[in-house]
This record gives C-alpha cells, structure tokens and sequence, in this order.
C-alpha cells in the first residue's frame, strides 16, 4: 500500500532583530524595496535609493549598522543607526543615522498585521544595545513611540517644532476656498502678475521617467549663483554633494522615485525644486531661486504653482515642506505635522529627562556661538 505525504501546515517565521550593515542590506534590494512598499507611513530617508546615495557620496559609511527585524525571507522593520558620545559628552548614547539631507529618522516598519510584531522585535534590539537614544526629527505621530511606552521606556523631549504639510483637496478652487490665508493668496496673485509682466512665464514638471539630469543640473547652478555658493554650502560647491544630488534624484521607477519642478522667464530657469515621492507623498528636498529677481518672488511663486500642480494632476496626496522652519510656506500649507528631538531610555538605564536638559544646553550653546559669530561678521 502506498503511503500518502500528509501536508503540514507552515508556521509563519516569528520576526527577530539583528544588527546588520548598510553593505549587507544593499546585497538584498528587492527586499529593502519590498519593506518600503509595505511600510506604514513610508518616508524616502532610509529607503535604499536615500541611504545608497549617501554611501557611495561619502555621506554615510558602508559599515554604517542597522537593526533589521526579519521573518524568514522578509524583511519587516529597519533602522540605521550610529553609536557615539551624548550630549555635552556625557556618556555613550545610539543615535538614529541623520544627515543634512534627511527630514525624518522614523524607523521603516511594515503596515498591517506584522507591524506591532515588528516594532516589538525593534525595540528588544534597541534595548540589547544597552543604551539610551538621542532622537532627532522623528515625527510625534510615530508608532514607534507607542512600542517604547508598552515596553517601559522613559522619554523626555528636546525640542520640537511644527512642519508644514498640505493634504491634496478634491480641487484646486476647493483647496484655494478652504485656505485660511486669504490674504496670502491676493499677496501671490499680485506677485505673479509682476512676474507675467516681465516676461514669458511657463511651469515644467519633470517627472521620473523625464530628464531629470538636466533639471538638476538646472538646479544645482541656481543654487551656487546664490547666497549658499557665496558660503560655499550649496551642493555644487562639493564634488561629493553634487553627485550625491545627481544620484539621489536620478531617473528611474521603484516605490521611491524623484521630481522635480521648474519656473522659467523667457526660458531661464528661476527657481526650481527637487522632490522626492514616496507612498502618495512628494518630500520637496530642495529648492533655490534667481536671487536677482528676488523682488518678483519667483521660489514663491513655484511653491504655489507646484500647489496647483498637486491637484491638477495628482502626482501625490501631500506635500511635506521637509523644512525645520519655513516662514515662506507657513501660509501656503494649511497642515502641519509635529516633528520633536527626544530621548528615550529602557527601563532601568539612564535618565532620559537628565540626558535631554544636557542636549538642551548643548544646543543652547552653539546657537551663542553662532550669534556671535554672525555679529562679528556684521562689524
């Protein structure tokens, strides 16, 4: 007689945290894409196009490690990471990786059903680190914060700041009726009747399958004709950064992909803005303007134009400022999205309230430093 295979069921692989590296990740990027697909309010800060960009720009190491939460094959939940000195020196303290061109430093966490797993096994491998953490730019609506709080943590703010956000109406004379900022709205109306008078104004929305090189080209010498190229801080004022900028917002498709916008006069390119969109939001990265037609506003008028191009053609449902402070789109954008610095401390460690007041006076002292910097400048 012949014996019949009973088939068993397959248990689903319980999610375990390890420490990995970016070069280890980056031998998996249809897994990496995959998580960023999947991910619950997915940002392009720690998605592979972002983090590859700035290893191989010389912007991050390619050493530099990583918790990863896994099950089997998949990979579930993901956060760069750097350990190093704390605040005014005290002690040693983990660190979200952070750079000058990331808005947020929210983990990468799967949606669904496997994203409170996920985040459990995240923190368990934050706590085996046996540190506190010094968290900047994570949003106050992260779930991650949530899982620290089940599993004890204490935590104490730094700082924190509102970011303006605005949230794709049905149309653009809906968004235009709702604005709160009628005043602002007559203020750009007349802006742009200047800017039509002085010649022939036109928008061009470069998308990702479009020629992105040259817009960022178009870009990066606007921005090093102004004041950041005077400093030497625009992009194009470093090899490194100039390419990490042509790498980051290059063609192609995948669950990130970049965009960017261009207002011309008489075909001159006067402001321009790169964006990168991820999960149904554009991140808008950078922006410069013709600081010789600063009188006609021309950053401004691409920032409503851009607006308006949101709820025409629907490229996004949100547009995120990824400013720490933007007095230009505090009337433009009518949300805003809570982004703090804090720390957080497992059970057991260190004070987490002690470890923020000492990042507090650190902060506090270099914004002396830079003021009176800026004042001897001025004499």
């Amino acid at each position: 007689m012949n014996a019949h295979a009973i088939p068993f069921p397959t248990l689903a692989a319980a999610p375990a945290c390890e420490v990995t590296t970016l070069a280890a990740l980056s031998r998996e990027p249809a897994a990496w894409d995959a998580l960023v697909a999947r991910a619950a309010g997915p940002t392009p800060d720690y998605a592979r196009r972002a983090l590859e960009a700035h290893r191989d720009h010389g912007l991050a190491p390619a050493d530099l490690l990583c918790l990863a939460v896994r099950a089997g094959p998949d990979l579930l939940a993901l956060l760069p990471y750097r350990i190093g000195r704390g605040p005014l020196g005290l002690g040693r303290v983990a660190r979200p990786f952070a750079s000058p061109y990331l808005t947020v430093t929210a983990p990468l966490v799967v949606a669904g059903s496997e994203g409170t797993p996920a985040l459990d096994s995240l923190v368990a491998g934050m706590r085996a680190l046996g540190l506190a953490w010094w968290w900047p730019l994570l949003p106050a609506d992260a779930a991650l914060l949530a899982a620290l709080a089940r599993h004890g943590w204490g935590r104490a703010e730094v700082s924190g700041f509102a970011r303006p956000v605005l949230d794709r109406r049905a149309s653009h004379d809906a968004f235009l009726k709702e604005h709160p900022h009628k005043s602002r709205l007559k203020d750009l109306r007349r802006r742009r009747r200047r800017l039509d008078e002085a010649g022939s104004v036109t928008l061009e929305a470069v998308g990702p399958d479009g020629d992105l090189a040259g817009a960022v080209a178009a870009f990066l010498d606007l921005e090093r004709r102004g004041w950041k190229g005077r400093a030497g801080t625009a992009l194009a004022c470093r090899e490194a950064t100039a390419g990490f900028a042509r790498d980051l917002f290059r063609a192609g498709v995948g669950p990130v992909t970049a965009r960017a916008d261009l207002l011309r006069l008489d075909g001159r390119v006067v402001a321009a803005s790169l964006a990168l969109v991820c999960g149904g939001t554009a991140t808008l990265l950078k922006t410069a303007y013709d600081e010789d037609l600063r009188a006609l506003a021309p950053g401004v008028l691409l920032e409503a134009e851009i607006v308006r191009a949101l709820h025409e053609t629907r490229f996004a449902d949100r547009l995120d400022s990824a400013t720490l402070a933007s007095a230009v789109l505090d009337d433009l954008y009518p949300e805003r999205t809570r982004i703090a610095e804090i720390v957080v401390s497992p059970p057991g460690g260190p004070s987490p309230e002690r470890i923020a007041a000492r990042a507090r006076r650190q902060h506090a002292g270099k914004a002396w430093l830079k003021a009176q910097a800026a004042r001897l400048r001025g004499r």
